[in-house]
């Protein structure tokens, strides 16, 4: 069963559209959003397991320059 993941991103100020275009060449993100408030970016990411969400975050979205801190939260069920 796939597991899916909202992603938010806190990332330097003025690189939110640079995160995103690098963030736009993984599959597993089928969500991106440059949003205004406490997070400046939240990604949709669909994977076949945990550890490769887990493997996703650290390695890849981790990695990209000017983010700062990634906060997950895991979807129990999607309801629609």
């Amino acid at each position: 069963m796939a597991v899916f993941a909202y992603i938010f991103l806190t990332v330097t100020s003025g690189s939110e559209r640079d995160v995103c275009e690098k963030l736009s060449n993984y599959e597993e993100i089928v969500e991106l959003n440059e949003v205004y408030g406490e997070y400046d970016v939240i990604l949709g990411v669909q994977v076949e397991e945990l550890e490769s969400l887990d493997r996703f975050i650290t390695e890849e979205v981790r990695s990209i320059p000017n983010v700062i801190l990634t906060y997950t939260m895991i979807v129990a069920r999607r309801c629609k």
